[in-house]
């Protein structure tokens, strides 16, 4: 693979997608697309791309270095003489209630009686304060299928700093959002969704987000939900 151009037509061919499919999904005309197999990805439309298949943008553009951004750790082996620890769900734990929170006239509000319950070694394990972490209920289809419209979140009201590819609930003009976030150059907030395809990578400058108000709430350590029908 030698160009861009090149590199775009294998990620298609990844993803099953034909490259009429994905001129209709990008809102652009077929021949553009076959202009980027020819002459190579477009400099503006590189981050964008890059994002949308979960590609490294050097990779995209020139084909060096590693194809995706967070290539997987490999496992380790846990010594034969070194027990594994107790299940974090385990039946003898005590329980903490989370209480629920939902969104108000652009703020969010903790609804009196109504709590969910975690066990406590969990959220010690994970060094969650019990007076930091509330429960939200997944407000868009975004995280699809990670996380369904409607699942239960937990969110650490007291972890905001970013790291990347985690999931964090932000407040965006009053309206509730749930993405994997991540740090791009001069302070650049990058909001990706599980479900690229559908939902693009979003960029907000420092300034961006002072005007349009994107706060984050907090990291999501914590979901739940349930099948929305029985299957057949």
């Amino acid at each position: 693979m030698k160009t861009s151009g090149d590199r775009l037509k294998a990620l298609l061919l990844e993803c099953n997608l034909t490259p009429s499919d994905f001129a209709a999904q990008r809102k652009v005309t077929p021949q553009h697309v076959n202009n980027w197999f020819k002459r190579g990805v477009p400099q503006a439309r590189l981050d964008e791309l890059a994002d949308l298949f979960c590609v490294r943008r050097r990779w995209l553009r020139s084909g060096e270095g590693p194809k995706h951004p967070t290539p997987l750790a490999p496992a380790r082996c846990v010594p034969r003489d070194i027990a594994p620890p107790p299940p974090l769900q385990g039946l003898d734990t005590g329980m903490a209630h989370l209480p629920l929170h939902h969104l108000q006239q652009g703020s969010l509000q903790a609804l009196p009686g109504h709590y969910q319950p975690v066990p406590r070694r969990a959220l010690d394990a994970l060094q969650v304060s019990t007076e930091k972490a509330i429960c939200l209920g997944m407000p868009g289809n975004n995280m699809l299928p990670l996380l369904p419209e409607g699942t239960l979140l937990a969110v650490d009201r007291s972890f905001t700093r970013v790291v990347e590819g985690e999931c964090y609930a932000l407040l965006h003009n009053g309206r509730l959002r749930v993405h994997h976030l991540t740090l791009g150059q001069n302070g650049t907030l990058c909001l990706h969704s599980h479900d690229r395809l559908n939902h693009p990578c979003e960029r907000y400058t420092a300034y961006q987000r002072r005007v349009q108000k994107v706060e984050i709430l907090g990291w999501v350590f914590w979901w739940s939900c349930l099948r929305p029908a029985r299957p057949g």
